[in-house]
């Protein structure tokens, strides 16, 4: 049965009408017209559906909406707000190194690597690889995104964000 919930999306409230076990991803893509996080493989296995919940990176297409009521979800249209940039150093870096060949899992790449970065702010390549891993690129362009990832701690840690 559907009902009203509120969930908090970049930073606005947003007021929601779902059944409560609906997959947060349909909520984000077909209600808020978010397209940013997409359906992969809808088991929680590809990481093309993430999202921050509270700062940690989540499938949002395994995650009931009800789970995320009263807390802040960020998607790839929010990441901006979260470094006070027109784009947050990961985005830049990715278009810097040119990581997108057909692009639709690099939202949840993006949000991985932001959620590694708030933790770790000079993540070793073997510590970007390992958090990395379960995302899965099928035009396999991990070289560039390892390499973006390094570049967006480096202009982190420079105060660029």
């Amino acid at each position: 049965m559907a009902g009203d919930l509120t969930i908090t999306v970049n930073g606005a409230a947003r007021r929601v009408e779902a059944n409560p076990q609906t997959p947060l991803l349909y909520v984000l893509r077909n209600e808020l017209q978010l397209n940013s996080p997409r359906f992969g493989c809808g088991v929680g296995q590809c990481g093309a559906c993430s999202v921050l919940l509270e700062g940690k990176e989540i499938r949002s297409c395994t995650t009931p909406v009800s789970a995320a009521a009263g807390k802040e979800i960020t998607t790839l249209e929010g990441l901006p707000a979260l470094s006070g940039t027109p784009l947050h150093p990961v985005q830049q870096a990715w278009i810097d190194e040119q990581v997108p060949q057909c692009g639709y899992c690099q939202s949840g790449m993006m949000i991985q690597a932001v959620a590694l970065l708030s933790t770790t702010t000079n993540p070793s390549e073997q510590r970007i690889r390992t958090v990395m891993n379960g995302h899965l690129c099928r035009c396999g362009t991990y070289p560039r995104i390892l390499t973006a990832v390094q570049k967006a701690a480096a202009a982190m840690r420079a105060g660029k964000s």
